[in-house]
């Protein structure tokens, strides 16, 4: 059995009249009537009883009627949701992120999925660092990462959807805390709490080239596995801690105080920027569409 059998079929049956059925679907009465009339032999039963006044269903036409009307209701349902997703209307998209600062970016990609485009799915995976989710991104295991990277391989597009800046995080004891930048020269004293040495991360490696360029040092009295752990021992003062104004718009411990680095030069402190990644080859128009929403969105209240 043929749709186009069905279609005419269903013609005939919702018209009960050849000619009529004919008109609706573009076609001349005798094709129409040869068709049915092939239909018939396929399924070994008449549907119609026609004479030359009038057509009418058979019990077996009758039966007919509502799986044909199924069929074609299951056809235009496969083809609406094979266009939906070539047009990135439905979909599933793998996103990686990493650390504290993005996760109200985040949110925001998420609030902005679900209210423009509902039928694509995000799968969310937090890492601790940037270089995992890079990492995860090369290997196909996720579809875009966020994070901050120096280096971005070259089958990689990235893109900065937010700026950022390096602050201090100082405990609200501090005789700085108050300040309204901080030279970096002014920290050659003191301890700090530093991130692991992890291979690519971004505030590691400040921290390393910041106190080189200044002529000392940095004296890390504690390593911290995190960002939110690395808040905590500033607060209970520790040491101070080298981090990103976007951290701490999303932090709330009253006992931190977070002061802006003064301005350093941008080819021995390259940029802390956001960036979004993506295989520059996928062809996936769900993931096409979340890289587009996620470079149109606002970040300006985000940081």
């Amino acid at each position: 059995m043929e749709l186009s059998q069905i279609r005419a079929f269903l013609a005939v049956a919702e018209e009960l009249h050849f000619g009529r059925a004919a008109e609706r679907l573009h076609v001349a009465q005798p094709p129409l009537s040869r068709t049915i009339k092939q239909l018939e032999r396929e399924l070994g039963t008449r549907l119609f009883d026609r004479n030359t006044r009038s057509v009418a269903l058979t019990p077996s036409g009758l039966a007919l009627i509502a799986p044909a009307r199924e069929v074609l209701e299951a056809v235009r349902r496969t083809t609406a949701a094979v266009r939906a997703a070539d047009q990135g209307e439905v979909g599933h998209a793998r996103v990686a992120f990493a650390g504290v600062s993005t996760y109200r970016l985040v949110a925001a990609l998420a609030r902005e999925m679900r209210s423009s485009r509902p039928g694509i799915q995000l799968e969310l995976s937090s890492q601790n660092f940037a270089q995992p989710a890079m990492k995860r991104l090369l290997q196909g295991e996720t579809d875009i990462a966020l994070g901050r990277w120096d280096l971005v391989p070259a089958e990689v597009s990235a893109q900065v959807v937010m700026q950022d800046s390096l602050v201090v995080a100082l405990p609200d004891t501090h005789p700085l805390a108050g300040a309204r930048s901080i030279d970096f020269a002014d920290l050659s004293a003191e301890h700090f709490v530093s991130l692991p040495p992890h291979e690519g991360s971004v505030l590691t490696d400040r921290l390393r080239r910041l106190a080189r360029d200044h002529g000392f040092v940095a004296d890390v009295a504690q390593v911290a596995p995190d960002t939110q752990t690395a808040l905590a021992l500033v607060s209970a003062e520790v040491g101070c801690h080298l981090t990103l104004a976007s951290v701490a718009h999303n932090e709330s411990d009253p006992h931190v105080a977070f002061v802006p680095l003064a301005t350093t030069d941008p080819e021995s402190s390259p940029d802390v920027h956001l960036r979004a990644a993506w295989r520059t080859d996928d062809t996936s128009p769900a993931v096409r569409v979340v890289v587009e929403t996620l470079l149109a969105l606002d970040m300006t209240d985000l940081r």
